[in-house]
């Protein structure tokens, strides 16, 4: 844990998440090109990733205040008391979302072109975050005697931080090499359906306060998230497989108008 500040206000915690942005920008940028995708459409994309991050953490608090007032509504309801990935996560991908179709008529692209790349980019950018946040000793796990522990608010700790930055590098790695070696795109699904799957059984390892769903124990905000994630995933693989299909065939024609 390396929570005090380096020099000029500037934490580890920060350093991490502007590493994380950095590499999925590059990432972008990197995949764009390898797929031939039209330079002026990866600018959008970038740009409007951009607010969309910003638009995410401003969700992710407003996630965490609503937890919070729900687990203890005497407190009052206040913002940045904390931060929730998967309510990030939601309120970027509205944000993004709501861009694209407001402007899409304008683009030299399309969403299926950004889809697969999309949770390569995100894997990237949470992996270094989680990173970030075993800097910070926030989102810490369970209090343990393994060997394997942190020392984390007065107790070695499952370090679950750590744990979960290594599952979302694994499949990063996977989603990306999927994506360029075996063409697959349907990487959104998976992203939805692994990490949905990996973040509800993580959650049984936190030794943080992790909130009440409509004021129960039961499970957590994150756990209920997680399972609407798997279950939105299995259903975009069908809604999608379509539509990947129909583009494939698509470009196959214009090659074959071209040749």
């Amino acid at each position: 844990m390396y929570p005090d500040e380096l020099f000029f206000g500037i934490h580890l915690y920060g350093v991490m998440i502007a590493v994380g942005v950095l590499a999925c920008f590059l990432l972008l940028f990197y995949l764009g090109k390898k797929k031939g995708l039209v330079p002026t459409f990866v600018d959008f994309i970038f740009y409007n990733a951009v607010f969309a991050i910003a638009f995410g953490f401003f969700a992710a608090t407003l996630f965490q205040a609503t937890y919070n007032y729900i687990d203890d509504p005497e407190m009052g309801f206040s913002l940045g008391n904390g931060f929730t990935f998967i309510g990030g996560l939601i309120g970027g991908v509205i944000s993004f979302l709501v861009v694209y179709f407001l402007l899409r008529k304008k683009l030299s692209g399309n969403l299926l072109q950004i889809l697969p790349i999309a949770p390569c980019m995100i894997t990237v950018a949470h992996a270094f975050g989680r990173i970030g946040c075993a800097f910070a000793g926030c989102c810490y796990g369970m209090e343990t005697d393994s060997v394997i522990a942190m020392y984390n608010h007065n107790a070695y700790r499952i370090p679950v931080q750590f744990y979960e930055s290594i599952f979302l590098f694994i499949l990063f790695g996977v989603l990306t090499l999927l994506y360029l070696k075996k063409n697959f795109k349907q990487t959104l699904p998976v992203y939805l359906v692994a990490y949905g799957i990996f973040r509800f059984v993580i959650e049984y390892f936190r030794g943080d306060e992790r909130g009440k769903l409509f004021g129960s124990d039961i499970i957590s905000p994150s756990q209920f998230w997680s399972i609407i994630m798997v279950v939105i995933g299995v259903a975009l693989f069908f809604i999608l497989k379509p539509l990947f299909l129909k583009q494939e065939e698509s470009l196959k024609e214009d090659k074959d108008e071209q040749g």
